[in-house]
């Protein structure tokens, strides 16, 4: 009973994965072009590295990639699972770091000339590569708690294991240390998650006065968005809807954690909301990007005129 119900959302999480690889992998070849050509955005870059991070999430989270590789080369399965939480919990860590470093770059791009954030404009420019160096060292090192605390799932009731899918569990842990490891994680995560709803409250603000100001010279109808008002719009909501999935999944992630019990429906669950961001992410961009939809209406027109 309890298998035949979680079989459709079951199905609804491999639609949602695989909609998800498809659009990140559009987008990650466009941005690739994109900067190995000319003139490319400067959030290209970041962009680029968060759809990676993204097709690896789908990827690992649903045993879509790793599963299959490890099945084909026989390799334990003990193994098999420290890779793929290390894996997964560095790429989530990546995301929201990434996710808030393209709203400060945006916000710093749309800020005033006669604001303080000016005269970081250039420099955060200079240090971009410095900044994507320290964000991978910091959530791949500190990642590494994973490959101690999780090991293949033998038996829970001789173990005191915590059974997260069917072969992986959780390995019993120190108070002391779990305590340490969530402090981190979750002051890391409301530093950057302040940061990012600090970043779009400040970006909202300048678009309504910007806005204001548009109304008193042009009227309604002569108003255009604006490329930087497009982008800022995107990653807005790209912010508000991080946060929102990043909070669900924390509070059942904590409430598990906290129980020492992870529930079927719960996991499921969590896997839609992981998924979720991911998925919806690339195709919010492919939909507000001049330059995609261009290149698409270039190909549909040059199909249409080949059949014509």
């Amino acid at each position: 009973m309890h298998s035949a119900l979680m079989s459709p959302f079951k199905n609804v999480l491999y639609f949602q994965a695989g909609l998800g690889v498809l659009a990140n992998m559009f987008l990650l070849f466009f941005y690739i072009f994109t900067i190995l050509g000319h003139k490319p955005k400067p959030t290209d870059l970041i962009s680029c590295q968060l759809t990676f991070v993204h097709i690896m999430m789908v990827l690992i989270g649903g045993d879509i990639l790793l599963t299959d590789l490890f099945e084909s080369l026989y390799i334990e399965n003990d193994f098999k699972c420290k890779t793929t939480f290390y894996l997964f919990r560095s790429m989530r860590g990546l995301s929201i770091c990434i996710t808030c470093l393209l709203s400060v770059f945006q916000a710093v791009t749309v800020s005033p000339n006669t604001s303080l954030l000016a005269k970081f404009k250039q420099k955060l420019k200079k240090y971009m590569i410095h900044v994507f160096l320290c964000i991978w060292f910091f959530n791949l090192f500190f990642s590494t708690n994973r490959i101690f605390y999780v090991g293949g799932f033998t038996n829970v009731n001789e173990t005191n294991q915590m059974q997260v899918t069917k072969s992986c569990s959780l390995l019993p842990m120190n108070y002391i240390i779990r305590g340490l490891i969530f402090t981190i994680s979750i002051s890391r995560d409301v530093f950057l998650v302040g940061v990012m709803l600090t970043t779009s409250t400040y970006m909202m603000i300048i678009m309504f006065r910007h806005q204001r100001q548009c109304k008193h010279i042009h009227s309604i109808s002569q108003l255009r968005a604006s490329p930087e008002k497009r982008a800022t719009q995107t990653i807005l909501l790209l912010v508000i809807f991080f946060v929102v999935m990043y909070w669900v999944d924390f509070i059942i992630s904590f409430t598990s954690d906290m129980l020492w019990m992870y529930n079927q429906v719960f996991l499921t669950v969590q896997k839609f909301m992981m998924y979720a961001y991911p998925t919806i992410t690339p195709l919010v961009q492919i939909s507000s990007d001049n330059r995609i939809i261009i290149m698409l209406k270039n190909i549909q027109s040059k199909h249409s005129k080949s059949f014509s």
